[in-house]
């Protein structure tokens, strides 16, 4: 019989930052959720911070793992997880609060958030490949998802100009009854990059 916790401890110290990116990831949907609540702005900059905290645990997983020598398949797996909570659902997510609501708003956001996941899954299944025998990938296939960090920079700056809601930057369009607000492209953009061919070099 299995020991309790026996999981957590096959564990490495990468891992442990990896967690702690999924786990700013989630504290950052949940400060938008008080935002839409609370409608105090300040819940949308803790929002940001937390998407900005995830990438340095991103960065830092990653390199521990390499002076430490320790990878697998579990880790590998657990960053992507990491991953599409903090620059795909979470990014999503703080653009949704901050007044992308419309009904082709959420269709290109369930997108750019698909693509991320795409994204992903492709670079895991392509690792070993890509790296050609040795222990790092020498280049990315389509923009890595953190770069969505990006965009939730542009929100961050937007809040802070108060362009949220009916005061987003570009307004509104409506097609057929429904709302587009141009700035949701960016999102259109993001994601499209990711699941491109375009191979840019991994440092």
């Amino acid at each position: 019989m299995q020991k309790p916790f026996s999981m957590i401890r096959e564990f490495h110290l990468a891992d442990w930052f990896t967690l702690g990116n999924a786990v700013c990831g989630t504290g950052a949907m949940f400060s938008m959720m008080t935002y839409l609540q609370a409608s105090d702005v300040i819940h949308i900059y803790f929002a940001c911070g937390l998407v900005l905290a995830a990438l340095v645990f991103d960065v830092l997983d990653g390199r521990i793992a390499r002076w430490r020598q320790k990878t697998s398949a579990m880790g590998r797996e657990l960053d992507s997880l990491a991953d599409v909570i903090s620059f795909g659902v979470a990014p999503a997510l703080i653009a949704y609060g901050c007044g992308m609501q419309g009904l082709f708003d959420r269709i290109v956001l369930v997108y750019f958030v698909a693509c991320g996941v795409s994204r992903l899954a492709r670079y895991n299944v392509t690792a070993e490949t890509l790296s050609q025998g040795q222990d790092k990938v020498k280049y990315f296939e389509g923009t890595p998802i953190p770069t969505s960090l990006a965009l939730v920079m542009v929100l961050f700056v937007a809040a802070m100009q108060g362009a949220l809601h009916e005061s987003l930057w570009f307004g509104q369009l409506e097609f057929s009854g429904f709302i587009l607000h141009p700035l949701v492209l960016l999102f259109a953009l993001s994601g499209s990059l990711m699941v491109s061919r375009i191979r840019l070099p991994k440092f």
